[in-house]
């Protein structure tokens, strides 16, 4: 198996967080890692230290080996200090999602038993604590929140927050101890993705894998010590986790977090701080692109760019050479079940491959593509993907049976996507067998969003659909059978979700049904609901 070579290291599954840390602190030193979107500046060596510190905070409040800790809040410097103290020694960090309301946040920290939360006092008009507090009966007698309580701290993520939190320290040995019992095989996180059962699952990722896919993809996407990354994805999302700060730790990379997107403001970074690397789903490009003054811009600085899809349009990777100019700009696919990375395109593959495919396997990754009875079908032939190798989650957090359905005694991961692999090798992404609908690069699955929607005072019954919109590629649509009497708008169904999910899984349409096509078993047939739905709008 292939082994990237980066800041001296031979990036093997063998490895933890905490020795990177210390082997780029060394070689990069006073070279910055982190620059704030105020202008401060993190060096290798001074990030190091900060992480360290923090590190002995937790110990100190008594964060043991395996136990998890949560963060629910926007890209910042803060985030990667504290992510990075978790997993140093030997606790779980799960990431929260900024754009989850207080009962999903919940549903995460109580489902993992978090023992702290890092947070935000409040953005972009949201006090996360409040929102926290108010989704769980208030505040608690013994911890800050009532109905969680194995939480006991709530911890602001700015650094005022964080020096009262690191008034009490840990000895330095027992934290060398600590740091030095966590191996490649300990669970660095907890990635939650939710399923077709309507509750999110949380997938476990130790060490080990979570450094070696971040190096392959960097070996893969061509990034160097030097470069400068922008990052505009989520750091609770995969792309902005793995594919960003931590590939930027491992390869010397400097990076520039961005709590929200602008598109002025991004051009600007570009131009300013002469970004060499941009990544994101195609909406990030689309929107740089329809700026009013993106010709303007200096954006000759760009080097590596990178988007990710079911089906990335031709036109943006043309865009990606010849409107923004990069030397490379590719795609590739992942899951979150799959360390977010099963296959890339490499720097060397023809335009047409990177546009009409996702790659090849990732180095010791095996691809499958299957049968409804399970069955290899021939080369060229589609079914569902099937993923093997170093890639695939350590299981579901808790969740043995939801384990077994996803990954076979065989150690095949099935991915619930419909491919086929060509001549070459290059595997094209079909369709989806999972009920998901794909908002701007984010995952909804109707199952959950159903289940909130139910509560809804006038919904007796509804049903999510995909339904396509120009810029966000897909957006949820609610086919919805009203209570006798009752009546409903989608301006009113908007603000109602806008309060109990997250913003993309707000439904972007309303049909209003009095019935739903279902199988003799009583299920909703979704394909000929979509073309009732369809044909009524022309």
């Amino acid at each position: 198996m292939a082994s990237p070579h980066f800041s001296g290291l031979d990036i093997t599954l063998d490895h933890t967080l905490p020795e990177v840390i210390g082997h780029v602190a060394a070689r990069y030193g006073d070279r910055p890692y982190i620059v704030g979107e105020d202008g401060s500046s993190i060096s290798f060596a001074d990030f190091a230290k900060r992480v360290r510190t923090l590190a002995r905070a937790l110990v100190a409040r008594g964060v043991d080996h395996g136990d998890r800790v949560a963060i629910w809040a926007p890209n910042s410097p803060e985030w990667i200090v504290a992510a990075c103290a978790i997993e140093s020694i030997g606790a779980i960090m799960v990431p929260i999602n900024t754009r989850f309301k207080g009962g999903e946040a919940r549903f995460v920290l109580d489902r993992t038993r978090a023992r702290i939360l890092f947070t935000v006092g409040r953005f972009l008009g949201t006090d996360y604590a409040e929102l926290l507090r108010a989704a769980g009966g208030g505040a608690g007698d013994d911890g800050p929140v009532r109905d969680l309580p194995a939480l006991r701290h709530i911890v602001p993520l700015d650094p005022a927050g964080l020096g009262e939190f690191q008034h009490d320290l840990a000895e330095e040995a027992s934290v060398d101890a600590r740091i030095a019992a966590v191996t490649p095989h300990a669970i660095a996180d907890i990635l939650f993705t939710s399923g077709t059962t309507g509750q999110p699952k949380g997938a476990m990722h130790n060490h080990g894998q979570a450094l070696w896919m971040p190096a392959i993809w960097n070996e893969s996407n061509d990034l160097r010590a030097g470069d400068r990354m922008a990052i505009i994805n989520p750091f609770f999302h995969s792309f902005g986790y793995r594919s960003g700060w931590v590939s930027a730790l491992i390869a010397g990379i400097t990076t520039y977090p961005l709590a929200t997107f602008d598109a002025g403001a991004v051009l600007r970074l570009i131009e300013r701080e002469r970004i060499t690397v941009l990544m994101g789903p195609p909406t990030i490009f689309f929107s740089l692109m329809e700026h009013p003054a993106f010709g303007t811009f200096d954006l000759s600085s760009l080097r590596v760019g990178h988007t990710g899809a079911s089906n990335v349009p031709v036109d943006l990777i043309r865009a990606g050479r010849e409107v923004f100019g990069f030397d490379t700009f590719l795609t590739s696919f992942g899951q979150t079940e799959c360390t977010a990375l099963a296959t890339v395109n490499y720097p060397d593959a023809s335009f047409e491959t990177i546009a009409r495919t996702v790659g090849r396997p990732l180095p010791g990754v095996e691809l499958k593509i299957v049968d409804a009875d399970g069955n290899a079908v021939a080369q060229g032939e589609s079914g569902e993907l099937l993923i093997r190798g170093p890639n695939v989650m350590q299981g579901y957090f808790e969740e043995p049976e939801q384990t077994a359905a996803a990954i076979d005694a065989d150690g095949w991961l099935h991915s619930g996507d419909v491919g086929c692999i060509d001549e070459n090798g290059n595997l094209r992404i079909l369709d989806r067998l999972k009920d998901v609908v794909i908002v701007g690069g984010f995952n909804a699955y109707p199952a959950e969003i159903e289940n909130i929607l139910r509560k809804h005072p006038a919904i007796a019954d509804v049903s999510i659909l995909a339904w396509p919109d120009e810029r966000m590629g897909e957006v949820c649509a609610a086919c919805v059978i009203l209570k006798p009497g009752a009546a409903l708008t989608l301006a009113e169904l908007t603000d109602w979700s806008r309060e109990q999910m997250a913003n993309y899984k707000v439904p972007r349409q309303l049909f209003l049904v009095s019935e739903f096509p279902r199988t003799p078993l009583g299920k909703v047939q979704k394909f000929v609901l979509r073309d009732q739905v369809k044909a009524r709008t022309g």
